[in-house]
């Protein structure tokens, strides 16, 4: 009774249910109008037509047993015209109590019902102790894939939605959201915004910057990342106050540039940690192609390490004896110095000097070909409209065409060409020109974005070499920057992951733990109270409090939580 209260002024506080509800009302009117017309009939043909005399009480339990089928059989007529209007009562009866009154219920009484006290579940602030917490502006596909790695994290976390019933959706699947509008300063104190770690304005430019500002009103001094869609957008959103700016279309298209073959065979740094540089190195044409790990004896001439490979879209640890295939892409991590001198031992392949293949002149194909021709890589440009300006600025040739015309990839170059960079937003599109180009020209490097990460397996069966998508894009930056390091943008699958060390593992030699063969991460770093080891040998010892970098996936990050990190007895 206690819940009752607050709920019935909901109900009347909103104007679709209170409609709802006079509705229902009505229907309940009629029903009631029906029921006292055929009671009146019933009494009226009994005394007229068969001279018999029945009370208004029994008229009206007739009519009722009558409309609703129970039919007891104790008062029946025994004329044509008593049972005729028998069968108008019964048929009257069937639609309105069996058919119409149970969906007009639901419809208008049950569901409302149902949906307040959903609402009404909604919180509208979060718990006093919550602190340390990201603020999300929007639940998309970022921040579901970022939700999914804080918590792994044991990062707290609220989702700010505006609508009500979206909210009462999100809640009933288990994500922490708040009802609230995200351009008010009282959301962002109900929030507690002035304890929380960082608010994510992933809404559109102008949301973004009205988002900024409000927190800045409340909350000076908290972080605040904001998406920007162009680079006029990012300049006013660094003015409005945000910490970090995400441009993330534009980053996506240079990080696939940088993934991009063209000219001498050379790996492709993908990130730093550290002194360390990691870099992506395709085997594809090299003299490393076939050869087992131990047979490249790239650490011996480089002092590089290769930490882990790429094999149609699957991450490989790195053993010894594993046989590098055609199209492997080796992860490898060594110094600058180290990395010039690995690029040295690949210039006696001869270049392949032909223009990259861009397909797709959107923001993103925009800055893979502004990327390219900055390292003084020719570009052509294959795009369906003729529309969009700027692209001759970026392009060395525009061909105005559909990329699913052979005639016009052909013309574009893609039968020469040492890479092809795909960059529609629709990944069944990709998942197409890469079967296509690669049926073209088998020799082709694939370089392809992608929207879903459920459709990565397929792209890498339908020919990509390198994938990367703008929601885990967005993710790893903004890991990134509440981490403190800087941006490692590997292929789909794979992070640079953070551990602390087990207490199972505590002093134990890198060797000794053996986590690469358990789990599959691949150690690259180990930090303690005596600093940070970088490229460790296998006779480090993992220091106790301290912390484990390695590289590879959440499901090796969670089997080496499951084999280390159990309870000890």
């Amino acid at each position: 009774m206690r819940a009752l209260a607050p709920l019935l002024a909901f109900l009347l506080r909103e104007k679709q249910l209170r409609q709802n509800l006079g509705a229902f009302a009505k229907f309940l009117a009629v029903i009631a109008g029906t029921v006292a017309l055929f009671s009146a009939s019933f009494r009226m043909i009994m005394l007229v037509v068969e001279g018999r005399e029945y009370s208004w009480t029994t008229s009206l339990y007739w009519t009722l047993t009558v409309m609703s089928t129970l039919g007891f059989g104790d008062i029946t007529f025994h004329t044509d015209v008593g049972r005729l209007f028998s069968i108008v009562v019964l048929l009257t009866g069937l639609v309105m109590f069996v058919i119409v009154l149970p969906f007009a219920f639901i419809r208008y009484f049950y569901a409302p019902w149902l949906e307040a006290q959903i609402r009404l579940r909604v919180p509208r602030e979060c718990p006093s102790t919550v602190e340390g917490h990201v603020i999300f502006c929007r639940y998309d596909t970022i921040a579901r894939g970022l939700i999914e790695r804080l918590k792994s994290l044991s990062i707290p976390y609220i989702v700010i939605e505006g609508d009500v019933t979206a909210a009462g959706a999100l809640h009933s699947e288990g994500v922490s959201v708040v009802h609230g509008e995200f351009d008010s300063r009282a959301t962002y104190a109900a929030l507690r915004a002035e304890k929380a770690r960082l608010v994510f304005a992933n809404l559109d430019d102008a949301s973004n910057t009205n988002a900024t500002l409000t927190v800045r009103e409340h909350a000076p001094a908290l972080p605040v990342a904001a998406l920007a869609d162009s680079d006029d957008a990012a300049d006013v959103l660094e003015l409005s106050g945000a910490t970090n700016v995400l441009p993330l279309k534009r980053r996506l298209g240079e990080h696939l540039a940088a993934r991009v073959d063209a000219g001498h065979i050379r790996a492709h740094v993908v990130g730093r940690f550290k002194d360390l540089v990691i870099a992506e190195l395709p085997v594809h044409n090299t003299g490393l192609s076939g050869k087992a790990i131990r047979e490249t004896s790239l650490r011996k001439l480089t002092g590089m390490n290769i930490v882990a490979y790429w094999d149609a879209g699957v991450l490989h640890p790195a053993h010894a004896d594993a046989v590098l295939g055609p199209y492997s892409i080796a992860i490898v991590v060594g110094t600058e110095e180290q990395l010039t001198l690995l690029d040295s031992l690949f210039v006696i392949y001869e270049p392949n000097e032909n223009p990259v293949v861009v397909i797709g002149g959107g923001r993103v194909g925009m800055a893979a070909a502004r990327a390219l021709r900055e390292r003084d890589v020719a570009v052509h440009i294959v795009e369906r409209s003729d529309a969009i300006r700027g692209l001759d600025a970026v392009a060395d040739e525009v061909f105005v065409g559909d990329a699913a015309d052979r005639d016009i990839l052909m013309a574009a170059g893609l039968g020469r060409a040492p890479s092809v960079v795909v960059t529609t937003n629709d990944d069944a599109t990709n998942i197409f020109l890469a079967i296509f180009c690669r049926r073209l020209n088998p020799d082709v490097r694939i370089v392809s974005r992608i929207t879903h990460e459920r459709n990565l397996e397929a792209i890498h069966r339908a020919g990509a070499d390198s994938v990367l998508s703008y929601s885990s894009l967005g993710v790893k930056s903004l890991l990134s920057f509440l981490r403190g390091n800087e941006l490692v943008v590997l292929e789909e699958g794979a992070d640079i992951i953070v551990v602390p060390v087990p207490a199972s593992l505590a002093d134990e030699t890198l060797a000794d733990s053996d986590i690469r063969a358990r789990t599959g991460l691949n150690v690259i770093a180990v930090e303690g109270a005596a600093g940070c080891v970088t490229n460790p040998a296998p006779s480090t010892r993992l220091p106790k409090g301290g912390e484990i970098v390695a590289i590879g996936s959440l499901e090796q990050r969670e089997a080496f939580m499951r084999e280390y990190a159990r309870p000890q007895r």
